[in-house]
């Protein structure tokens, strides 16, 4: 299948709502490509980085705490044992066909946390491939546990800064779906330079996508669902799936999360924002 057929059918599938399931298999046409899939959703909770500093300069500000968590040895033990098979290490630009030893839909997820969802998504869509970026070895010992227990090989892992795999590793025009799914909202003022979406983050999303691609976000802290929009809105090569200014509803094929339940019970209203890669825009 041509590339554009697969992003347009992913397009044609995530618009729709992903009703009916992946085909277990190879995609079968651009009527189906993420179309009968992903329909489960992507549950998440990411941590990624932030603000980027012109080539040859290294940023200082991240959207993360720079800290080292506990790691069990059951983690440690995975990450040992299962890096090779799964793990991408830090060098030059990815070849993802190469990588996964085939071409299909793309999904990239910024930040999984303990992987639990994108484990669970890789397990069940054989037919995509998907890629994690997370930053905390706990999270990662975990999924590569949970893969290998699984036998899976439609997934990757870079342990790594979200915005540094994403403009010197990630090949424009590559990735049929972004997912990020409650990242830190840093409500303190003085913290909002760590926001991971800003104007030149949301560029190079837009640039990372296929034709047709999608970028999904949800977060449960208003002042932030209202930067994203503000910022998405006005970022070239995005289209509001919705309409200009308008918040997507909860899609269907997103189920809640640990931590979105945790903030509904506090209260938390949950805005879903849902953008669509448009080059005549």
């Amino acid at each position: 299948m041509q590339t554009t057929e697969v992003a347009k059918g992913v397009a044609a599938g995530l618009a729709r709502g992903l009703g009916h399931g992946l085909a277990r298999g190879p995609a079968q046409g651009p009527a189906k490509g993420l179309a009968e899939g992903l329909a489960k959703g992507w549950p998440s909770r990411p941590l990624s980085s932030v603000s980027m500093a012109p080539e040859g300069e290294e940023r200082t500000v991240r959207s993360y705490a720079r800290r080292r968590g506990r790691v069990t040895r059951a983690q440690r033990r995975a990450l040992e044992a299962h890096w090779d098979r799964y793990g991408v290490d830090p060098d030059g630009p990815l070849e993802l066909d190469a990588l996964f030893g085939r071409a299909a839909p793309r999904v990239l997820e910024i930040g999984f946390g303990m992987g639990g969802a994108l484990l669970a998504m890789a397990t069940e869509y054989p037919g995509a491939d998907f890629l994690g970026i997370e930053v905390y070895e706990a999270g990662v010992g975990r999924l590569l546990a949970g893969a290998a227990a699984a036998g899976i090989d439609n997934l990757r892992v870079v342990r790594d800064d979200a915005v540094d795999v994403l403009r010197d590793r990630i090949p424009p025009a590559s990735l049929d779906a972004v997912l990020l799914y409650f990242p830190d909202p840093w409500p303190k003022k003085r913290h909002h330079k760590r926001r991971l979406v800003k104007a030149d983050f949301a560029a190079m999303v837009a640039e990372r996508l296929a034709p047709a691609g999608r970028f999904e976000l949800a977060t449960d802290w208003e002042p932030y669902a209202m930067q994203m929009l503000e910022t998405l809105d006005a970022t070239p090569g995005l289209r509001n799936a919705r309409g200009p200014g308008a918040f997507a509803p909860r899609p269907g094929y997103r189920p809640r999360t640990k931590f979105e339940t945790r903030g509904e019970r506090m209260g938390h209203q949950v805005w879903d924002l849902a953008y669509v890669r448009d080059d005549d825009r």
